[in-house]
């Protein structure tokens, strides 16, 4: 059964929704033990000192940073503590910003808030809203030590949480060889233009994410089925859904009443200071076609300039 990153609220102006972070993606990738060939054992990786080629122990290793060639300055848990945001369980929203605004490149890896039984007004009524307004929720969040920058975001019936990335890890495309300037002074015509309108216009359909599979995946899994069952091996698998857990603290609030004293005084709720530790938890196949037509395509163009 699935299990909640964490418990907490996500909290809007004086409003405060208790949900569960639940990982929005499924990881499809085929994972692979290293086994000796000559007996089919598997390959253990070891923690080794560098210098001595000795083996060290968990108890041992420290973390530090390297500021400059062989030169460290070891960090202590205390150390990376004292740097780590206060608030574990809170979605606290900042501000709401135009969905369309945030450009693509800083969206990074998605989220679904579940709300805590008997918390779904306050979940529907942000959730309705965002939807009316087109507006994302830009908010701060901690995931494990960790402080995130996040866009809540409405999509069908959830509240999804979208882990942004900062400016400061983007890069630049300026920073890159570009081509600049108008398509005139590429010597692309008018007409070539039109025809790659055209060609687009040819190709285009609606977005149906079903229609993309993994091939490479589904071909390789064939292949580990066939030589399971060679061998005699048999391997199921189940999905399980995730209920929300029953005990967590909610309560009937007047919304109008807390909407209004929110806007009133433009206020944030404070982020909670301890409190329990969070809980921890643990689409290509359509393109070949496209790419197939595009270039059939290309030499039709090709062909008929050249005639």
């Amino acid at each position: 059964m699935a299990r909640p990153i964490w418990t907490g609220t996500l909290s809007f102006g004086l409003l405060n929704v208790p949900v569960s972070l639940m990982s929005g993606e499924r990881k499809t990738d085929l994972h692979f033990r290293m086994l000796d060939s000559r007996s089919n054992t598997p390959v253990r990786y070891e923690r080794v000192n560098a210098e001595t080629g000795e083996e060290v122990p968990w108890k041992d290793i420290v973390k530090a940073f390297e500021y400059d060639k062989g030169s460290y300055v070891v960090l202590e848990k205390s150390d990376i503590a004292s740097a780590a945001p206060e608030s574990h369980e809170t979605v606290e929203v900042e501000t709401f910003v135009d969905a369309d605004a945030i450009p693509l490149p800083y969206f990074d890896k998605p989220y679904v808030l579940v709300p805590a039984k008997k918390a779904e007004k306050g979940y529907v009524l942000l959730r309705e809203t965002l939807k009316q307004t087109g507006r994302a929720g830009i908010a701060r969040v901690v995931i494990r030590t960790r402080e995130y920058l996040a866009a809540v975001v409405p999509q069908d019936d959830a509240l999804m949480l979208l882990l942004l990335r900062y400016p400061q890890e983007l890069v630049d495309p300026a920073d890159y060889r570009l081509p600049e300037g108008s398509p005139s002074d590429y010597r692309i015509a008018g007409k070539e233009l039109e025809m790659a309108k055209q060609l687009i216009e040819s190709m285009a359909g609606e977005w149906k994410p079903d229609d993309y599979k993994n091939e490479f995946r589904t071909r390789l899994e064939a292949v580990i089925r066939k030589k399971m069952k060679s061998k005699g091996a048999l391997a199921e698998a189940e999905d399980a859904e995730y209920e929300a857990p029953e005990d967590t603290t909610t309560n009937v609030v007047d919304f109008m009443s807390l909407l209004q004293k929110s806007i009133a005084g433009n206020k944030r709720t404070p982020a909670k200071k301890g409190g329990k530790a969070a809980k921890k938890a643990a689409k290509k196949g359509g393109k070949k076609a496209a790419k197939k037509t595009a270039r059939k395509s290309a030499k039709k163009t090709t062909a008929r300039k050249a005639g």
